[in-house]
């Protein structure tokens, strides 16, 4: 018996112990410091651009007065939104920013993906390249250019397309005074801006797909409309449902140079043109109405965040891996 004891205890000090690992956040910034030190300038930009305007959501729910402090105001709870619903102007925005950014996803999705595999289907590549760049150029050009460009077209006295219609006997069109015809130049104007840069994404991924299915399909006797139909477009879905779902969470966001400088800021256009975006703009610099514009801005992030969220949860339904969460 003793002898059995002895031996179990000499087994149990021959056993080296292990220093127990360090676990946790402290542990795991350690180790991994060179790579956190990397993402630190990017956190601290989102931090300041993202996170800290938070704060600013506690304007929405007070009275706003520029001769007393800015936290020292009263409260007044929902008074502010009652004043934005209370007229049609919440309705136009949303109206505005809703129809506007839907127009944007789907002409965002056909039009670059339909270049994109035009331009792959050239057969003389550096005539391909050539065309990259063209429609790439627009990209490059800020808003306030392109609305100088825009105005270049449509000035009712100087206007390139009102001298073409005098030329034709037509009447010119006062264009900055018609906002029936504003939709149609904002979803042309936004589309021109952006297809070149939609469509080098698409492109890449068309550029990444395994050439041996194209092969096995020319075989098995598939014509290249078959072949983009069952391969190339299949391929982009991923893709486009990730980018789908990016722009859904800026759904009711808008781009300002867009609807503000291209339209010259012209009253008669702004049923057409007024977005939540521009109109908490107005709201702040031309009435100093800070908690109108506080209130807006909540709506608008509120409404983003229930967009989002629901989409995501239809994709996840039918497609786990293309869903964001």
């Amino acid at each position: 018996m003793n002898g059995e004891t002895k031996t179990e205890h000499l087994q149990a000090a021959d056993i080296k112990v292990k220093p127990k690992r360090k676990t946790g956040l402290l542990s795991e910034l350690i180790k991994n410091k060179a790579l956190f030190l990397m993402l630190l300038p990017g956190l601290i930009v989102m931090l300041a651009n993202n996170y800290l305007p938070m704060f600013g959501l506690v304007f929405a729910f007070r009275r706003m007065d520029n001769y007393n402090n800015l936290f020292g105001t009263a409260w007044v709870g929902f008074d502010n939104f009652k004043y934005l619903f209370g007229s049609n102007t919440a309705w136009t925005i949303t109206r505005n920013t809703i129809g506007y950014n839907f127009a944007f996803i789907v002409i965002g999705v056909i039009v670059p993906v339909l270049i994109a595999i035009a331009l792959n289907e050239l057969r003389n590549k550096r005539a391909g390249k050539v065309y990259q760049s063209l429609f790439f150029i627009p990209y490059f050009l800020s808003w306030v250019v392109i609305s100088y460009l825009a105005m270049g077209l449509l000035s009712n006295e100087f206007g390139v397309i009102n001298r073409i219609l005098g030329f034709f006997g037509k009447e010119k069109i006062a264009w900055y005074t018609s906002p029936e015809y504003w939709p149609y130049i904002l979803i042309a104007v936004n589309t021109w801006k952006w297809t070149g840069y939609d469509t080098i994404v698409y492109l890449a991924s068309i550029v990444g797909v395994n050439k041996e299915l194209f092969e096995a399909a020319a075989v098995d006797g598939a014509s290249r409309f078959q072949q983009i139909w069952h391969i190339t477009i299949p391929s982009l879905v991923p893709l486009a449902i990730v980018l789908v779902l990016i722009r859904l969470g800026r759904m009711f966001y808008t781009d300002m140079g867009l609807f503000y400088s291209v339209p010259r800021n012209m009253g008669p256009l702004q049923n057409a043109t007024n977005t939540i975006d521009t109109y908490v703009y107005r709201a702040f610099v031309q009435t100093g109405d800070v908690g109108l514009a506080s209130a807006a801005g909540f709506y608008q992030a509120v409404l983003g965040l229930v967009v989002i969220l629901s989409f995501n949860a239809l994709v996840r339904k039918y497609d786990k891996e293309s869903a964001i969460i």
